[in-house]
């Protein structure tokens, strides 16, 4: 039986990031699913603000199999966002891969 994989990221930012990296991140993660197709959902983006506290940015992404998550976390498109992106400005992550 194939195990369907939910990938799960959230992300604060540090004091120093700028609207325009963090619209950037966005831009940028939103043309994965044209370059990596084992992306079978795939949601981004800012925290509502309805509960104090929470992260301040999530990505929510499905897999078919764990062998269609591991194309997408190794996809060299994916570790060039997360570089030269995410990484400049990030001040915490989290992250769980869950079985659907």
């Amino acid at each position: 039986m194939v195990r369907m994989i939910r990938h799960i990221v959230l992300f604060t930012w540090t004091e120093t990031a700028t609207d325009e990296q963090k619209a950037t991140v966005t831009t940028e993660l939103r043309k994965l699913p044209g370059a990596i197709p084992q992306l079978r959902s795939y949601t981004v983006g800012d925290d509502a603000g309805i509960n104090q506290g929470n992260y301040a940015y999530a990505v929510v992404a499905d897999f078919d199999s764990v062998e269609d998550y591991l194309v997408y976390r190794d996809h060299a498109q994916h570790q060039a966002v997360i570089a030269e992106h995410i990484k400049p400005i990030v001040a915490s992550r989290a992250a769980v891969q869950i079985e659907l």
